[in-house]
């Protein structure tokens, strides 16, 4: 029951990263970082079932799933399906473009990042930044640091 808190809570969180106009996930490895932007205008936050779950259009979707476990968060961004089994699996993120969730799933990284105001010059470059607040690989190994 505490797992479901938990992920409900984190859920919550991840509800009001698409408040902003510009959301971006990242999927990040040691090899490189595949980046899309959502504009929440027109790729509009479904939320209209009594599960917990966020769905934004074709492009991401999150949700709470119970389990004989206690419970997880099951997200799924391009071919990526990754699993948050409660605490330890993600950390939150904050700079001056905006603030963000980093998703450790193996030796990759998903990163849902609310922008402030859309990112045009140094895209990349902020997006690695907040990454690297939680996520940094040394020859090749990922050391993550989680928030919770």
């Amino acid at each position: 029951m505490h797992a479901l808190f938990v992920l409900g809570d984190l859920r919550a969180k991840l509800v009001k990263q698409f408040q902003s106009r510009f959301v971006y996930i990242t999927e990040q490895t040691a090899e490189g970082i595949y980046i899309a932007e959502l504009d929440t205008e027109t790729a509009l936050v479904v939320d209209d079932k009594p599960g917990l779950e966020l769905k934004v259009g074709d492009h991401f979707r999150a949700a709470v799933l119970p389990s004989r476990e206690g419970g997880k968060l099951e997200i799924k961004f391009r071919e990526i399906k990754l699993t948050v089994y409660g605490l330890g699996d993600y950390a939150f993120v904050t700079t001056a473009d905006g603030h963000g969730i980093v998703f450790k799933e193996g030796q990759s990284v998903v990163t849902v990042f609310a922008a402030h105001q859309q990112l045009s010059e140094g895209l990349t470059k902020s997006l690695k930044a907040a990454t690297a607040k939680a996520a940094k690989w040394r020859k090749g190994e990922l050391t993550f640091k989680a928030s919770e």
